[in-house]
């Protein structure tokens, strides 16, 4: 048994000096070689326990990043799955890999495309060719779904497991792919009068790397994102994200099976409406409460002094996300790595006591959203939390004169 531990060992730390000579200027293809020699095949998990103790040893996780797909690239093809857990149907890492599916015949189809027109005269307007590539990525959008679901479901049991480098190393990458995506969109404002030559130059400079930081996410997710999470989270918390996936949806596929876990299935336990919760100017039981959140117009999610996600309302028309599993999450886990400097800098000032509230209103998916954030004090004035509100403000911004008489506003 200690000889396989210490080959382990021996892998991960021979994988963790490769990677770093990549970010030294090793070439992928030299770099490929060493991999063979030194190491043959290199399980899944190894690859993981490399990238975690690499950020653990001080490697800053943008530089990960940045290096990341040169990782894949000299991975590719010295990867072991055998060990590899089989994924029962309808399971959601079988929905996953099905998505992914569906994903790569759309690129596949894209591609179809640049081949046919690199064949022919690359002269002229191109419009309609641009008009078909356009519509191709408007389903590709649909991997918005994806991502989501992996960053608001899977992650956060990845981080309960003490997994949190891969994780936040692939938000990054999908926060990348979200840029190319829109770039590609941007591009695509003036395709009724695109030259050849220019979309020739739109397939070299953005359309292509776009269609491979893609394909390279597929590769990251189903050769070991997915084949280590099957060994790391629990039938239990598998189910979990299960039943909250409906919730967020489904990418370029639906899911047509439904997966039965191993265990006994038991039903919730319902609300016990006499359980009465006394405040300082009243008396709520908790389905009056909850019900309460959940009617006011406002999106609102309490994080307590240990920088944990405690609770969220859950009213009809939420303006972000907020899946169950969330619940217990570290916040700064909860945001684009582009963004945790902000919340770890409010959170500091919240606890210091230097501020006592932060507001933002950015245009977000057609709505005017105003997102707020509150230190929560008790009455000696300790800091219990952070406090945010988010509301959708686009009906308050042309409100003129008064309104005196009943009028219902349309449902």
């Amino acid at each position: 048994m200690s000889e396989l531990i210490n080959n382990q060992r021996n892998r991960i730390d021979q994988l963790k000096r490769l990677i770093l000579d990549l970010h030294s200027g090793s070439s992928v293809e030299e770099t490929k070689s060493k991999l063979k020699k030194l190491l043959g095949s290199v399980p899944y998990g190894d690859v993981v326990r490399a990238e975690e103790e690499l950020i653990a040893d001080g490697l800053d996780r943008e530089e990960v990043l940045k290096f990341c797909d040169l990782h894949t690239e000299a991975l590719k093809g010295n990867i072991d799955l055998t060990l590899a857990k089989q994924i029962p149907e309808g399971h959601p890492v079988d929905t996953f890999v099905k998505e992914n599916k569906e994903i790569q015949k759309v690129i596949n189809g894209i591609k179809n495309l640049f081949h046919e027109f690199q064949k022919g005269n690359k002269q002229g307007n191109a419009s309609d060719l641009l008009s078909a590539i356009n519509e191709n990525f408007n389903a590709l959008m649909d991997i918005e779904k994806h991502y989501l679901r992996k960053e608001n479901l899977l992650f956060p049991f990845l981080e309960k497991h003490q997994i949190t480098g891969p994780p936040i190393v692939m938000w990054g990458k999908h926060d990348e792919i979200r840029e190319f995506l829109k770039s590609c969109f941007q591009l695509f404002a003036n395709k009724d009068d695109a030259e050849a030559e220019v979309v020739n130059g739109f397939i070299e400079l953005m359309f292509s790397p776009t269609l491979l930081a893609i394909e390279e996410m597929i590769f990251k997710e189903e050769q070991i994102l997915f084949p280590m999470c099957m060994d790391t989270l629990t039938e239990i918390e598998w189910y979990d994200i299960y039943q909250q996936s409906d919730e967020i949806g489904y990418c370029l596929y639906s899911p047509d099976t439904k997966w039965e876990p191993t265990f006994s299935i038991n039903e919730a336990p319902k609300t016990d409406s006499s359980d009465k919760i006394k405040f300082e100017n009243g008396t709520l039981n908790r389905e009056e409460l909850e019900a309460i959140f959940n009617s006011i117009p406002l999106d609102i999610t309490f994080v307590d002094k240990d920088d944990k996600v405690k609770f969220f309302s859950h009213g009809t028309d939420r303006i972000f996300q907020r899946p169950k599993a969330v619940l217990g999450r570290q916040v700064q886990y909860c945001h684009p790595p582009s963004s945790v400097h902000i919340v770890n800098q409010i959170v500091e000032d919240f606890k210091s006591g230097r501020q006592n509230s932060a507001k933002f209103w950015i245009n977000f998916q057609g709505k005017y959203v105003h997102i707020a954030y509150y230190a929560v004090r008790n009455n000696n004035g300790e800091y219990l939390g952070t406090l945010e509100v988010t509301h959708d403000i686009n009906e308050y911004r042309n409100i003129d004169g008064e309104r005196r008489i009943l009028q219902y506003d349309k449902q």
